[in-house]
Parts: structure tokens; C-alpha cells; sequence
């Protein structure tokens, strides 16, 4: 490792999608930004009628609510900068600020990782044991799921900062990514990273692909349920729902282990910015509509907190407008 702290660099440059002709660029911030803040108010919406719906006060919705709460935090991780980065021209990143950004992209993401494999569990669990899932999922457990996933994935990344801050800058300051990635930036170190980048690789494979086992064995005990299951009709609608949720489950994994699980000195770091897309972007973009918004008890309570919310709009409108009459 290098000496501390000391570097004569203050300040990255994300040159991500720089080669792109300036017009696409602001047409890509546009499509962006309509992506992000789609991505934030279904996330808010979900977070609202778990809140308000007692018809969503379940152990499926309240972890659901838990991942939307993530969702909004992983993708403003990076898409905030992006959409700078495309829109104005904003490319530079003070080194605090990056070491800051990767940090939480990464305890985000493993803290994510974990609570899809909690939430694959709850529904293995509501599918396979109907009779015991009561006694099973208490509120108790629910809470001591979620915390356990939100601690993992922050103290299990806190490692990464303390190796960051480690790392001396001393050549190009400039980042051929949108955000603050490991790869480019273990590349731009004059500090020797070779161990920095095994226990990087090591972790990373490691915490994907035990979280992927454990999701994909709950989602395989579903599917063998689901055969069993009487009716066709049960079958089908069973089916349709795991297929959209291995969907964002494909994309996920898929991309995390893209990037993380082989060599990262093997990953060109065009293959990186691309495949980073559908992590940062995609996935939480989709994540609403997967998990939420295609369901029909969560539309009914959308629908019925609207219809309300017009009700009272109308009614302080009429009393504004009689007490102006008198």
C-alpha cells in the first residue's frame, strides 16, 4: 500500500459516455432523469400505502417497502451525478466524495442483495408452509431481518474505505466511468493494489454467489410447490409472478457478477459503464412495477388513496370557495 493518505490529486474526472455526441448526451440526461424520478415516486408511492393501507401492513409488503427505501438511495447513488454528468458537463468529483459515493454504492448494493434473499425466503415460506407462515413470521422477525440486512451490508463494505483512503493518487485523475467504481479506480492508484484487488475479488464472488444460491434454492422450493399445486388456474398466476421477479433477479445478479465476481483487471472498463447501466439503473427502475405496482391489492389502495386525496381537493376547494362567497 502506498504511504496514508498524501496525494497530489483533489479531484476525479468521470469521463464516462464522453465520446457521445453532445446532443445524445442531453438526450440520454433527459431519458435519464424521466427514469430516475420515476424510479424515486414509485418507490415514495410504495413506501406511502404500506404506510397508510392496512391491507399492506404484511410481512411481504413491509419488506417491499424496506427494499423501496433501498432503491431510492442505491439508484440516487449515482444516477444524480449521471444525469449531471450527461445534462451540464459536471464531471468532476472531489476524492472524499468518491470514496463516499463508492462506499455506499457497494454497502447499498450487498445490503440489497441480502433482503432479496429475506424477501425469497418470506415467500417461500407463504407459498410451501401456508399453515405455519403466521406463526413463523412474526413482526419481531420481520425487524430483526431487515436490520440484519442493513447492518451486513454496511459493516461488511467498511472495510472498503478504510483501503480507499489507504490508496495514493499521483498520475491521470481521470475516471473512464460514471461513477466511482473499483476497477478504475484501483487502475488509477500508484499504490501497489494487487492485494486491494484480490480481497476486493475474493469478497465480492463470495457475497454474490452465496446470496444467489440461497435466493435461486428458496425460488427453486417455490416453483417445486407451485406443481403441486390443485388448480391450473393457481398455477399460472403463480408462475407469471416468479417469472417477472427472476426477471429483475437476472438482471441483478447477472450484472453484479459481470462485474464483480471474475477478475476485475479482466473487465474493460467500456464493458463496465455499459453493464453498470442496467445495475444502477434498470433494475431499480423495473423494481416498483415487479414487486408493487402490478399487484392488484397495491392498485386498489393506490386507487382508494386517490379517489381520497380528490375527495378532499374538492371538499376544501368548495369551503374556500363559501367562505369567499360570504
Amino acid at each position: 500500500m502506498g504511504p496514508g493518505n498524501e496525494t497530489a490529486i483533489t479531484e476525479f474526472i468521470l469521463e464516462g459516455f464522453s465520446g457521445l455526441d453532445h446532443r445524445l448526451q442531453l438526450f440520454l440526461s433527459l431519458a435519464l432523469l424521466l427514469m430516475y424520478l420515476t424510479t424515486v415516486m414509485g418507490n415514495v408511492t410504495i413506501i406511502f400505502l404500506v404506510c397508510v393501507d392496512h391491507r399492506l401492513q404484511t410481512p411481504m409488503y413491509f419488506f417491499i417497502s424496506n427494499l423501496a427505501f433501498l432503491e431510492i438511495w442505491f439508484t440516487s447513488s449515482t444516477s444524480i451525478k449521471l444525469v449531471l454528468i450527461l445534462g451540464s458537463g459536471g464531471r468532476t468529483i472531489s476524492l472524499s466524495s468518491c470514496f463516499a459515493q463508492s462506499y455506499f454504492y457497494f454497502a447499498l448494493g450487498c445490503t440489497e442483495l441480502v433482503l432479496l434473499v429475506v424477501m425469497s425466503f418470506d415467500r417461500y415460506l407463504a407459498i410451501c408452509l401456508p399453515l405455519h407462515y403466521a406463526a413463523i413470521m412474526k413482526p419481531q422477525l420481520c425487524i430483526q431481518l431487515v436490520v440484519a440486512a442493513w447492518v451486513t451490508g454496511i459493516t461488511l463494505v467498511s472495510y472498503r474505505l478504510v483501503l480507499l483512503h489507504k490508496l495514493t493518487f499521483c498520475g491521470s485523475n481521470k475516471i473512464y466511468h460514471f461513477f466511482c467504481d473499483s476497477s478504475p479506480l484501483f487502475k488509477l492508484s500508484c499504490s501497489d493494489t494487487s492485494l486491494l484487488w484480490k480481497i476486493d475479488s475474493v469478497l465480492a464472488s463470495f457475497f454474490i454467489l452465496s446470496s444467489l444460491c440461497l435466493t435461486l434454492s428458496f425460488y427453486l422450493g417455490i416453483i417445486f410447490c407451485i406443481l403441486h399445486l390443485p388448480a391450473a388456474s393457481g398455477r399460472k398466476k403463480a408462475f407469471t409472478t416468479c417469472s417477472s421477479h427472476l426477471t429483475t433477479l437476472a438482471i441483478a445478479y447477472g450484472s453484479c457478477i459481470a462485474l464483480y465476481v471474475r477478475p476485475s483487471k479482466d473487465v474493460s472498463l467500456e464493458t463496465n459503464t455499459i453493464v453498470a447501466l442496467l445495475n444502477t439503473v434498470l433494475y431499480p427502475f423495473l423494481n416498483p412495477f415487479i414487486y408493487s405496482l402490478r399487484n392488484k391489492t397495491v392498485i386498489l389502495a393506490l386507487s382508494e388513496a386517490v379517489a381520497r386525496a380528490t375527495t378532499q381537493l374538492f371538499t376544501s376547494s368548495w369551503c374556500i370557495s363559501g367562505l369567499q362567497f360570504q
